[in-house]
C-alpha cells in the first residue's frame, strides 16, 4: 500500500478490491444481499455475516447524471457560477471544474495549474449561457449540487472522458509492468477527441475486453449529444445508472463470494448485465425464493434499526455517541458500563480499540462524509495512542472511499476526512424533526431578539426614521423587555422609532424588518387610544419562572396586564392605561370566552 504524507496527514491509495486486506491468511466471506420493492432498492454488504455497508435508492440518482444547464449568476469574487439545471436549487460550478474550450488534459500538471490561476470566471461564462455539466456532488441541506463541465462516463474497466486527450492508469495499480501495458493499450484503443482512465478493474484484462468497454461508452456519449441537441435547457440529458447496476459494475468483483437477489425480474436483469461486464461472476448470482423477507432472514433489518440511533453500544459495555451535522460529524467514545478487570490504562486501551473497530464500521455503514472527529478516551501513554492509531489506520484499508487521516492529538481527538458524493445513509432514510429541524436545540428567544437588534443597527443609515418588526410572540416579548425598557433604549440608540408586532404565522427564528417613516406607521398601526376598552387573548409570559401575565390583540399588539392571573387562557376585556409604539399597559375589566 502506497501512502503520501502532506501537512501531517496521510492520503491513502487504496488496494484494488472492495475488501482487500493485508492479511491474506483467512479469506473473508463477502456477500451482497439485494432487496427490491416497488418503491426502493436496498443493498447490503455482509463481511463474514456482519453488516458492513448499506445503500438505498428510493428515487432517481442525481450524482453522475449529465445536464444541459443555463448559467444564472457569475461571481468573480468566488471564481464560480451558479447554473440552473432544473433542480430545486441552482448548482455550483467552480472555475477549477470548467474545461477550457479546445484544450486537452495532456499538458503537464504544473502547466494546467498555471492556466487555472490565470483564468477568470467572467471570461469563461456569461449569464444566460448554456453549458453541459455533470453532477459530482449531490444537494445536501441548504446547498445545491456541485457540477463540473469535465464530463466522465465510467464503465466496468475504463472511464471515458469526452473533450480530453489524456490516457491515465489508476494509481491503485502499483505493478510497473502492468501500468505500462495498460498505458499502451489505452493509447491504442482511445478514440480521437476522448481521454481514458484505466480503472483498477482493468488489471490483467485483455485488449479485446477493454476495447469493448470503450465502444459501449462511446455509444453512450453519442446518445448524450443527441439528447442535448434535442432538449431545451435546463434538462437532464443522461441519467446515471441505477444503484443495482452501479453495484454490479463497481463492487461485484472477485472478492464477492455471492450476490443474492429477492426479485425474479431484477435477478434476470443482473444476469444480463453480469454477462456483459463480468461473465466470470454470473455463477455467483442467486435468486432468493424463501417466504421470509430476505433482510429478516439475514438479520439485516435489526441492524438497520440501529443506523438511526444516536448511541451505538459496544460489546464491552461502552458506547459511541454519533452526531452527524452539516459542517462535520462528531463521534464520542465512552466507557459506559465497562469497568475492566485490571488497570485503568488497560480498560481505556481496550475500549478505544473496540471503539475504533465500530467507528470504522459505522463510517462505511452510514456512509459518512466530510470532516469526522473521533473523540477517544484520553490516553497518557504515547505507545497506547500509537497502538490505537495503527489499528484504526489499518482498518481503513477495507474502506473504498478516499480518506485522509491525522494523528491522535493530545486531547485524544482523531480527525479524518472521508469523500462521499451524496447524502449519508441516515440522511437518506430519515428526515429532520419538524419541531427542531433535527438539531435538538434552537436559538433562545433572547438570542433571536438580539439578532433583530443587530440587524436594525446595521440598517441605521437607511432612509426613513422608523422600523416595523414582525416576529414570533415569544421573541417580541424578549425584544420589548421588562416594562418596555429594551425597545425604548434601542430607539434612543439608533434614533429611530420602532414598531414591534407579533406575527403568529412566523416560525421561532423567523422575523421581518421593514424600513418606513413614523408618520406612515402611525397612520397604519396606531389604532388604539388611552382609556379605550379592547379584547385580548390572555397568556402567561414566555419567560420561564415569570408570573407575568400578558395579552395579545388579534393584530399582534403586546399588552402588559396587571392582576390578571385568573384570566390566563381566556379572551378578556381590558382598559388601556398607557400606549407606546410597541406595547401598552392595561387593566383587566372582565374575562370572557376562552381565548382564540
Amino acid at each position: 500500500m502506497a501512502a503520501k504524507t502532506t501537512n501531517g496527514r496521510t492520503t491513502r491509495r487504496r488496494k484494488t478490491d472492495l475488501n482487500t486486506s493485508t492479511n491474506q491468511s483467512s479469506p473473508r466471506s463477502n456477500e451482497l444481499i439485494v432487496n427490491v420493492s416497488n418503491r426502493e432498492t436496498r443493498i447490503a454488504l455482509l463481511e463474514d455475516g456482519k453488516l458492513m455497508e448499506f445503500r438505498v435508492e428510493r428515487e432517481e440518482r442525481v450524482v453522475g447524471s449529465i445536464f444541459k444547464g443555463i448559467v444564472q449568476n457569475v461571481l468573480p469574487g468566488m471564481e464560480a457560477a451558479f447554473v440552473d439545471i432544473g433542480l430545486e436549487r441552482n448548482a455550483y460550478l467552480s472555475i477549477a471544474d470548467i474545461l477550457p474550450e479546445g484544450s486537452g488534459d495532456n499538458s503537464p500538471a504544473s502547466v494546467r495549474r498555471s492556466e487555472l490561476r490565470r483564468r477568470k470566471i467572467k471570461d469563461l461564462l456569461k449569464p444566460g449561457q448554456q453549458v453541459m455539466v455533470q453532477v459530482t456532488k449531490g444537494p445536501r441541506g441548504t446547498k445545491g449540487a456541485r457540477v463540473s463541465s469535465r464530463i466522465s462516463l465510467p464503465g466496468r474497466y475504463v472511464v471515458l472522458m469526452p473533450e480530453s486527450a489524456s490516457v491515465g492508469v489508476s494509481r491503485k495499480i502499483e505493478d510497473r509492468r502492468e501500468r505500462e501495458r495498460l498505458k499502451k493499450i489505452g493509447e491504442k484503443i482511445c478514440p480521437e477527441g476522448f481521454g481514458l482512465i484505466m480503472r483498477t478493474e482493468c488489471e490483467a484484462r485483455t485488449e479485446l475486453e477493454l476495447r469493448s468497454d470503450v465502444l459501449y461508452l462511446v455509444h453512450v456519449w453519442e446518445e448524450v449529444t443527441k439528447q442535448a441537441k434535442r432538449l431545451r435547457a435546463p434538462a437532464c440529458v443522461h441519467r446515471d445508472q441505477t444503484l443495482l447496476f452501479r453495484t454490479v459494475r463497481d463492487v461485484f468483483g472477485e472478492t464477492i463470494t455471492r450476490m443474492t437477489i429477492d426479485d425474479p425480474d431484477e435477478y434476470e436483469k443482473v444476469h444480463v448485465i453480469a454477462k456483459a461486464v463480468a461473465p466470470a461472476m454470473v455463477s455467483k448470482i442467486q435468486l432468493y425464493d424463501r417466504s421470509e423477507p430476505i433482510f429478516d432472514f439475514y438479520g439485516i433489518e435489526k441492524e438497520l434499526d440501529r443506523i438511526m440511533q444516536h448511541h451505538v453500544p459496544l460489546r464491552s459495555g461502552g458506547y459511541l455517541v454519533i452526531d452527524e451535522m452539516e459542517a462535520l460529524t462528531a463521534i464520542d467514545v465512552n466507557t459506559g458500563k465497562h469497568i475492566g478487570s485490571t488497570a485503568l490504562n488497560d480498560t481505556i486501551i481496550q475500549t478505544n480499540m473496540e471503539a475504533a473497530d465500530e467507528i470504522l464500521r459505522q463510517l462505511r455503514l452510514r456512509d459518512m462524509g466530510g470532516i469526522i472527529v473521533c473523540d477517544f478516551i484520553d490516553m497518557e501513554d504515547a505507545a497506547a495512542k500509537k497502538k490505537v492509531y495503527d489499528h484504526f489506520d489499518k482498518g481503513l484499508e477495507r474502506d473504498r472511499a478516499r480518506t485522509r487521516i491525522g494523528k491522535i492529538s493530545s486531547l485524544g481527538l482523531l480527525e479524518l476526512t472521508r469523500k462521499r458524493t451524496g447524502e449519508s445513509v441516515t440522511q437518506e432514510i430519515t428526515e429532520s424533526c419538524p419541531m427542531c429541524m433535527g438539531v435538538g436545540r434552537i436559538p433562545s428567544k433572547e438570542t433571536v431578539s438580539l439578532w433583530i437588534e443587530r440587524d436594525m443597527r446595521r440598517r441605521m443609515q437607511e432612509e426613513g426614521n422608523a422600523f416595523l418588526v414582525e416576529a414570533h410572540p415569544a421573541v417580541v416579548e424578549a425584544l420589548i423587555g421588562l416594562d418596555g425598557e429594551s425597545v425604548e433604549e434601542l430607539e434612543h440608540e439608533i434614533r429611530k422609532g420602532i414598531y414591534i408586532r407579533a406575527n403568529f404565522d412566523l416560525e421561532y427564528e423567523e422575523y421581518e424588518i421593514t424600513g418606513a417613516t413614523v408618520d406612515l406607521l402611525d397612520r397604519e398601526l396606531a389604532m388604539y387610544r388611552r382609556s379605550q376598552v379592547i379584547e385580548v387573548n390572555v397568556r402567561r409570559s414566555a419567560f420561564e419562572g415569570s408570573n407575568k401575565v400578558i395579552g395579545w390583540t388579534d393584530e399582534g399588539f403586546y399588552v402588559e396586564l396587571s392582576n390578571s392571573e385568573n384570566a390566563i387562557g381566556q379572551r378578556a376585556r381590558v382598559v388601556l392605561r398607557d400606549i407606546r409604539r410597541s406595547f401598552s399597559v392595561a387593566d383587566l375589566i372582565m374575562p370572557g370566552a376562552p381565548a382564540r
